[in-house]
């Protein structure tokens, strides 16, 4: 069981598009050897794989290389491959395990390409790898971009990269001169780069030179309407045609040459401008447009093709401002630019504004502030009565680096110091309300107090006449008795009637002597008090 043969070292695989090789290194001694090698396939990363099988196209080799593309067929799955060396009877124990995912390794391989020169430029048509085969490693063919190196074909040339579509025209090349180029594909999403193809090399022709001929083509736009420019050095009568071509056709390995479109409304002018704003059915998607010029005599030129990307072309207009101000707040309102009509190109953009403002004074260099805002409706604070203010708006996106020209300067006063008459006037009607509160129960205890005593030494009602004189006669002597009071006893002698002097006099007497206990008298009978003043003034006398 033993053996002098050593196993193969550096096991690799190298894979472009579907071509798989694997090669090995070997340091043994110089007794020729063979080389077999085996395979086996995991369907998933979870389960165990296969058994080990002779890999196809490995077996016998006497090199340190072989092609093993038949028998790889999953290239998103997982294969392991070892190879020994063997010589007769005797073999070498198996190589480490080399493990793949073939997708993961593969390079692309180089694209093919077919160049024609003609009037000043060259034409390039390139096919994507793997063109005939019928296994394909790289499914989303459309998803290739092409990279093209070309430079002038002497000792010190400078070397021009460029992106091209697979069907193209590379211009700005100087006439009669060989220019060599080579093309790279990659796939930009899985951060792939492919081979380079073989150099080709092509020398270039005369460009005629047409002067009716419309030259210096610029598309300009501005709140997505877009204009198309042009430059006419012909002096004689020439018309145009603008056209255009969907940019995703370009993309296509397809002829596009007979998909190009007229521009509604920009056919047969003469005029060197066109509104084809009509085209611009989404603000996502790209477009080529041109100018066909026709002369008097029907001859016809095609001028330099301009690319349009509706979002980078597209220039941001100045917004409208309007202000109002209430007490020391500033109110802004702004109109979009565009107007409701851009709506589309406002949700692209995600338009925010930089609003200026500052106080109309000659030195207000200095007090320029700003402020930022996402909304169209906007508030400043902290501004001083009694003072002019000006406002400039810019809207602007940060996602396409696109700003647009300020509004126009809009001004507005704010209005002067109404701080100090609106503390006068709190301060009022906080006294008023308080002095009402306080001098309410204080009015109406002092009004309950005077009708007590009103009442009480005012009464409103009289006595009768009678009884109030001879109330003043009581009071005009001492009520009040004393200890030493004398009470004197008096007897009338009268011609009145006996039966009349007897009743007063027993009324009188009764009544003194009721005085004495009470101090009350008695008002019933006012004809007995007419007899008993008669009495008394009889009795001083």
């Amino acid at each position: 069981g033993q053996t002098n043969l050593k196993s193969p070292q550096d096991v690799d695989v190298y894979i472009v598009n579907t071509n798989f090789t694997l090669r090995w290194n070997y340091t043994g001694d110089d007794t020729p050897v063979m080389f077999s090698a085996e395979y086996r396939w995991f369907e998933d990363f979870e389960t165990n794989g296969t058994e080990w099988k002779k890999l196809p196209g490995c077996q016998n080799v006497s090199g340190t290389e072989c092609d093993f593309s038949s028998a790889v067929t999953k290239y998103y799955d997982r294969y392991d491959v070892r190879v020994r060396a063997e010589r007769k009877e005797e073999v070498s124990p198996w190589s480490s395990t080399f493990e793949m995912v073939p997708y993961d390794i593969a390079q692309i391989g180089p694209p093919g390409i077919q160049l024609q020169s003609t009037d000043g430029v060259i034409k390039i048509k390139i096919t994507p790898p793997e063109a005939n085969q019928v296994h394909k490693m790289w499914i989303a063919q459309l998803s290739f971009k092409y990279n093209l190196v070309i430079w002038e074909n002497s000792s010190n040339a400078e070397f021009r990269s460029q992106t091209v579509f697979p069907t193209d025209t590379i211009d700005h090349l100087a006439p009669d001169t060989t220019y060599c180029l080579k093309v790279q594909a990659t796939l930009p999403l899985d951060s792939q780069e492919g081979l380079f193809s073989p150099v080709h090399c092509v020398k270039t022709t005369y460009k005629a030179n047409d002067l009716f001929c419309a030259t210096n083509i610029r598309a300009l736009a501005v709140n997505m309407k877009f204009y198309l420019h042009w430059n006419n050095q012909y002096k004689q009568d020439v018309s145009y045609n603008v056209q255009y071509l969907l940019g995703y056709l370009k993309k296509l390995h397809d002829d596009y040459s007979e998909k190009w479109l007229n521009v509604a409304g920009c056919e047969n002018i003469t005029d060197t401008k066109c509104n084809f704003s009509s085209i611009i059915t989404t603000s996502l998607g790209f477009y080529y447009l041109r100018v066909q010029a026709i002369s008097g005599y029907n001859k016809s030129c095609l001028s330099d093709e301009v690319k349009v990307d509706p979002l980078i072309t597209n220039e941001i207009g100045p917004p409208d401002v309007k202000v109002d101000v209430s007490g020391v707040l500033l109110h802004i309102q702004i109109s979009p630019p565009g107007g409701p009509e851009c709506e589309v190109m406002r949700g692209h953009y995600d338009l925010s504004y930089r609003v200026l403002y500052w106080k109309n004074s000659s030195n207000n260099e200095d007090e320029i502030q700003i402020k930022e805002i996402k909304q169209t409706i906007g508030m400043i604070s902290d501004l001083k009565p009694a003072t002019l203010y000006c406002v400039k708006v810019q809207a602007f996106s940060e996602i396409y680096n696109k700003s647009s020209p300020y509004s126009k300067e809009e001004c507005i006063q704010t209005p002067g110091d109404t701080v100090l008459p609106q503390i006068i006037l709190v301060t009022f009607l906080v006294t008023v309300t308080v002095v009402f509160l306080v001098a309410t129960p204080i009015g109406f205890a002092l009004y309950r107090a005077y009708n007590k005593i009103k009442y009480i030494f005012f009464p409103s009602c009289q006595p009768p006449s009678n009884i109030e004189d001879f109330g003043q006669q009581l009071f005009s002597s001492s009520y009040l008795s004393s200890p030493e009071e004398l009470i004197e006893e008096c007897s009338v002698i009268e011609h009145i009637s006996e039966e009349v002097n007897q009743i007063n006099f027993k009324d009188y007497k009764h009544s003194k002597h009721g005085s004495r206990d009470s101090g009350n008298y008695s008002n019933d009978d006012t004809s007995g008090s007419k007899v008993s003043e008669e009495t008394l003034e009889k009795e001083r006398v």
